[in-house]
């Protein structure tokens, strides 16, 4: 859900007015098809580790209600459809971005980095972070500064995100040999470092409007948002439970959201102050 709806703010960001119904329709069908192949061989990959962990032993894979090969042959199809749809009705460069975007995901974070290092989430979170940047690409056939800026938010937001999950759930990974950042190096080390990537996010999050990007709308939200954000994370610093690392988590996903839809009703309303 939060892959395609930053896709279609990437998409109604990179122009003044409405994208286009082509570049909307076929590039949200186009991103989504591809993001949930990415997600089809993550689950091939992890089913044995699936198993192990009760966040995700029921998925249908690790249940035996899917067999590998009906999953492969699914996520396939949506990447042979969803691939020359967007080169052929969208353009080119979105087409290589997502499929760029697919093996980051699917293959480099999923079978090398997150079973190689506690820096996991930090640097296979490139792959997640690009829906906006390819939403800007499928209407405008270019990157721009812009969409580079909704790029590192999300990317910043990752680490955060996942880390206070990964907090909650230490116990599973470490059972399930994920080598997360609380299994290799503490509860107390991955707390500063949400520390350190949530204050980081709030200052990114000023950028679109430091430059020219959004406006005052916008500016209110992301302070807003952010200070809560903040708030969390310095709570969390004297918790040792795992319920407020659970809160967290919920809220960084509600975060996000609000975040993005704010630039939205931004992009509509302007309301810009002199910087």
């Amino acid at each position: 859900m939060l892959i395609i709806f930053t896709a279609a703010v990437g998409m109604i960001l990179a122009v003044p007015g409405w994208p286009g119904a082509v570049a909307l329709v076929f590039g949200t069908l186009g991103i989504g098809m591809a993001a949930s192949s990415g997600a089809v061989v993550n689950h091939v990959l992890d089913a044995r580790i699936d198993i192990n962990m009760p966040r995700t032993k029921n998925r249908p894979l690790p249940q035996g209600r899917l067999s590998e090969t009906q999953a492969l042959a699914f996520a396939t199809t949506l990447c042979i459809v969803s691939m020359p749809m967007l080169w052929f009705i969208v353009n080119p460069l979105t087409a290589m971005l997502t499929f760029a975007s697919l093996i980051g995901y699917a293959v480099i974070y999923t079978v090398y980095l997150k079973r190689a290092t506690p820096q996991n989430i930090v640097i296979g979170g490139a792959a997640g972070a690009t829906p906006p940047l390819l939403g800007w690409t499928a209407v405008t056939g270019e990157i721009h500064s812009d969409a580079l800026l909704l790029f590192l938010i999300i990317f910043v937001w990752t680490p955060p995100h996942f880390w206070a999950l990964a907090i909650a759930k230490k116990d599973e990974y470490e059972k399930a040999g994920i080598p997360m950042l609380p299994v290799t190096h503490g509860n107390e080390v991955t707390r500063k470092y949400i520390l350190f990537y949530t204050t980081l996010l709030v200052l990114v999050t000023i950028l679109p409007y430091l430059s020219g990007m959004s406006g005052l709308i916008y500016l209110v939200a992301a302070l807003s948002l952010g200070g809560y954000f903040l708030y969390y994370a310095i709570r969390l610093r004297s918790d040792e439970g795992i319920d407020l690392p659970m809160r967290v988590f919920r809220y960084s996903i509600n975060y996000l959201m609000l975040l993005f839809a704010a630039l939205l009703v931004d992009h509509y309303f302007i309301l810009r102050l002199p910087i």
